[in-house]
């Protein structure tokens, strides 16, 4: 039993390598790109970054695809094709309910169970394609970390890059760790992980029917 949770372990580790290298690398060129105020249409400092071109956001869908042409190719499939998509769509709907209680209620305790509902969503995902959670999981820890300690520095420094400023709504003269608090480790720690194993569920499982079809019909051949 230990050897199989080490291997499953090395497994995860040896998916997660290359997409966490691309992230990281994507992360630090955001950075550079802000410092040195580079076309905002790619890279954007405004709080939560507008929507800059340059992001690791826009890759979850492409490396839920790749996690699960991997998982399917290794025999590591769901039990059911569309359990996994049905879970993905009722965490978005979680999803949605936590960023309408942060968007109500904003910087406050209450604030916390939107962030909760993050983590919910995430987790649902876990009852469909475990193997896919899993890797995703452990994708979105190894993206976000490095995020996270970038916006630590920024905040830190002042560095006016969307890593480092407030939203309109938030308090002022707040202190430093309240800041990274509210802006960096939770959203960090629990939107963008929910958001991570999400729509990567959602992208992969819905790939992962072709790829389940077509491994039938060649199986006779």
């Amino acid at each position: 039993m230990t050897a199989n949770h080490s291997d499953n372990d090395t497994s995860i580790s040896k998916l997660i390598l290359v997409p966490s290298l691309i992230s990281l690398a994507i992360t630090l060129l955001r950075l550079v790109g802000e410092l040195q105020h580079w076309p905002t249409s790619l890279f954007s400092p405004a709080a939560g970054g507008g929507g800059s071109i340059v992001g690791i956001s826009w890759l979850v869908p492409i490396f839920g695809i790749y996690f699960a042409m991997k998982l399917v190719g290794a025999g590591k499939t769901s039990p059911s094709a569309a359990k996994p998509i049905l879970l993905a769509l009722l965490g978005i709907a979680v999803f949605f309910a936590g960023a309408i209680v942060l968007g109500k209620f904003g910087p406050s305790p209450i604030a916390l169970l939107g962030f909760g509902l993050f983590l919910l969503a995430a987790l649902l995902q876990s009852a469909g394609w475990k193997d896919l959670f899993k890797v995703l999981l452990a994708y979105a820890f190894a993206a976000r970390i490095p995020v996270l300690i970038v916006m630590f520095l920024a905040i830190r420094g002042d560095w006016h890059t969307h890593y480092d400023v407030v939203p309109p709504n938030f308090p002022e003269g707040v202190g430093f760790w309240t800041k990274f608090l509210e802006i960096g480790f939770l959203p960090q720690m629990t939107l963008w992980i929910g958001f991570t194993v999400i729509i990567g569920t959602l992208t992969g499982s819905l790939v992962a029917i072709f790829l389940r079809r077509d491994k039938k019909v060649a199986q006779p051949a």
